[in-house]
């Protein structure tokens, strides 16, 4: 499909959906007629003839905004339009091209409580409407379809699809071994989309002494990972960069309550410093192993690791450390399965200058059994490094009433020399209506390495958003 004939095609469908909504909006009240409740939650009424009772009880939040989902549904609408401005021949031109439509919904009882959260979406870049929740793929996106309900005063229970999260680390994962969308992120949606859902029961108890969360996933829940479909990739079977002409499709664990995953972290606040420990079993969550006829598969994996978080110097120091434990390479002697390593990273994050933060992080991986996988590299097969040296650098800038946000992000890897700058700048217009626009810029001597093969992905994005 030609590249006009897709903006066309997604623009049309973004300006049809917000006319469609702006044809059903009344006109907002001047600022200062909303009336508030007053402290037992009536509202008071007005003097006659200056209101009717619908008015008295409006919520004056929808008044400003000057549109209510009916149903008490919240949520947004969004257009993203991006391009690359490399050439990849094993790409469309377009990296993102779509419209969004997210819808919310909380319901409570007096024993637990119900969220559920959809995003419709129109992907003119893959063009395909056929349903696959577990990978992201088609009309729909399930983000969210859970209960939560307190048994005891010190136990919580999450049961459902949810989004899930730890670990002190600034877009540096170790011991959170929840899905990650990587597509999502190197294409320019929102922050939020990094974040896969995973399909999991979490229960939280509470003490004095310490808090423990332990979340059971009955089926492996994968990354989203680069696989040739929307991003190209170096294919190291092909020794090349690929794309769709070479789209990687795993041998994926998929049998309830043996391809399983459990995950448990301890924590406690001392003196204002947070720390925890953390365990995991269950899989790599990208396919890192290969068998002997080239398919790609999900080797068993399970680590265990720790975090420190806390105030230093006016700002804020972290830092983790996780050990990998590969156990379909438990000697480090098979060069087609990730060998196990140790990850530990150190940042510090403060404020700089007026609305002005910075954040820094030095990450590094090192091998496990560098020296035996070394030794059983086949003919034309290059060494790894031991280790893979990462600093990151963050600046945030708020302006304008913090209403724009100037934003960057720099992944560098001396030892690769490869890196990734994704920077962004978002504008709020109102309390609806939000613009960004940004890019990511990946750039590398060699093909080969993380961020290197990603250098044709390059992309600018722009984006609009009405929220309600």
């Amino acid at each position: 499909m030609p590249v006009l004939h897709l903006i066309a095609r997604t623009v049309f469908a973004t300006g049809l959906a917000v006319g469609l909504m702006a044809q059903s909006l009344p006109p907002s009240l001047p600022t200062g007629l909303g009336a508030p409740a007053d402290e037992k939650g009536t509202v008071p009424t007005l003097p006659p003839g200056l209101g009717s009772p619908a008015a008295a009880r409006a919520d004056p939040a929808d008044s400003e905004r000057g549109f209510t989902v009916p149903f008490g549904l919240t949520g947004f609408i969004e257009a993203r339009l991006g391009a690359r401005i490399v050439d990849d021949g094993t790409q469309k031109s377009l990296s993102i091209a779509e419209t969004r439509l997210q819808l919310e919904r909380d319901f409570y009882t007096p024993h637990a409580a119900f969220r559920l959260v959809g995003d419709v979406v129109l992907d003119s870049v893959e063009n395909d409407l056929n349903l696959d929740l577990q990978r992201g793929r088609g009309f729909l996106d399930l983000r969210e379809a859970n209960a939560v309900a307190r048994p005891f005063s010190f136990l919580d229970v999450k049961a459902g699809r949810q989004i899930l999260t730890w670990g002190v680390g600034d877009l540096v994962f170790i011991n959170d071994l929840f899905p990650k969308d990587f597509r999502a992120f190197f294409i320019g949606r929102d922050n939020e989309y990094l974040k896969a859902p995973s399909d999991a029961v979490r229960i939280s108890a509470f003490s004095d002494a310490a808090n423990l969360d332990v979340v059971y996933t009955p089926r492996l829940n994968a990354d989203r990972f680069i696989d040739g479909s929307r991003l190209s990739y170096f294919n190291r079977s092909l020794g090349g960069i690929t794309g769709q002409n070479a789209i990687i499709t795993a041998e994926t664990p998929h049998t309830w309550f043996s391809d399983d995953e459990i995950a448990a972290r301890l924590h406690r606040n001392v003196g204002g410093w947070e720390l925890a420990a953390y365990g995991y079993h269950g899989f790599w969550k990208a396919p890192e192993g290969a068998r002997a006829d080239g398919r790609p598969f999900y080797p068993r994996l399970s680590v265990v690791g720790a975090s420190l978080r806390g105030p230093l110097e006016g700002g804020i120091v972290t830092t983790e450390v996780g050990n990998y434990f590969s156990h379909d390479d438990a000697d480090g002697t098979n060069p087609l399965i990730r060998n196990g390593e140790t990850r530990f990273l150190i940042g510090y994050e403060k404020e700089i200058a007026t609305e002005l933060t910075a954040a820094g992080q030095y990450y590094v991986e090192i091998l496990s059994d560098f020296s035996a996988l070394k030794q059983n590299l086949t003919s034309g097969q290059a060494a790894p490094d031991r280790a893979r040296h990462v600093l990151t650098l963050r600046m945030t800038q708020l302006l304008f009433n913090q209403n724009l946000m100037l934003s960057a992000f720099n992944f560098w890897s001396p030892n690769e020399e490869d890196g990734h700058l994704r920077f962004r700048a978002t504008y709020k217009l109102s309390d609806a209506w939000q613009i960004e626009s940004g890019g990511n810029f990946f750039y590398g001597r060699k093909e080969n390495t993380f961020f290197g093969q990603l250098q044709d992905n390059t992309n600018l994005f722009f984006g609009v958003r009405r929220s309600f």
